[in-house]
């Protein structure tokens, strides 16, 4: 099952140009308005999780962060954004990992993850995800999922909806809850994809 996971999203990444997938942003701007509004420190530690070839580690850098992990299942996806980012790659540690088996060696301040978390859609992915998320996360976390009123399959595959209630209830009482917003995203191929996104601090 995992194996097929993996198998699955290499050739996804393989095989298409960003344009060619739904999540593709040419800046992740709600991203980054929860990332600057925690005014960390550039020293702060920051994961991305599902990151893939996402920009937000683009901008990260710019932003003048200097411990930024990004994590993937894809090998491929990572090694994407390595070559966008050229030698600045060097500055950035990568992951090549399913999240429900990560095995996380420090903590973060920042767990950020657009669209893996809804993913997850059995009791023991998710039981994994939040289990490994409370060890790892010092300070905050941010996830974007795809909302009620969302799609119900990304990349050919089922996905959990969620709306503000429910993604709360999921990570109550490991975190507590700062706000939520809903977002729509428009695709590549100008399709429009409804998300929630929730803050979170570790109590």
């Amino acid at each position: 099952m995992e194996e097929n996971k993996k198998r699955h999203w290499e050739q996804v990444y393989q095989t298409k140009a960003p344009e060619q997938v739904s999540w593709t942003q040419s800046v992740p701007q709600t991203s980054l308005n929860f990332t600057r509004g925690f005014n960390l420190p550039k020293s702060a530690r920051i994961i991305d999780i599902g990151g893939g070839d996402s920009k937000l580690v683009d901008f990260l850098l710019q932003d003048g962060f200097t411990d930024i992990t990004v994590l993937d299942i894809a090998e491929h996806a990572l090694e994407k954004a390595k070559a966008r980012l050229g030698e600045k790659h060097l500055l950035v540690k990568w992951i090549v990992s399913d999240i429900t088996k990560f095995k996380p060696t420090e903590q973060f301040d920042l767990w950020h993850d657009r669209a893996a978390f809804h993913f997850l859609t059995t009791p023991q992915q998710i039981g994994a995800y939040l289990s490994i998320a409370a060890k790892a996360v010092s300070r905050f976390m941010v996830i974007g999922t795809f909302s009620d009123n969302g799609p119900e399959k990304c990349s050919g595959l089922p996905i959990k909806q969620y709306t503000e209630t429910q993604l709360q209830e999921q990570l109550t009482p490991l975190f507590k809850k700062i706000k939520c917003i809903t977002e729509d995203h428009t695709t590549p191929f100008q399709t429009t994809q409804n998300f929630i996104f929730c803050s979170f601090k570790k109590p």
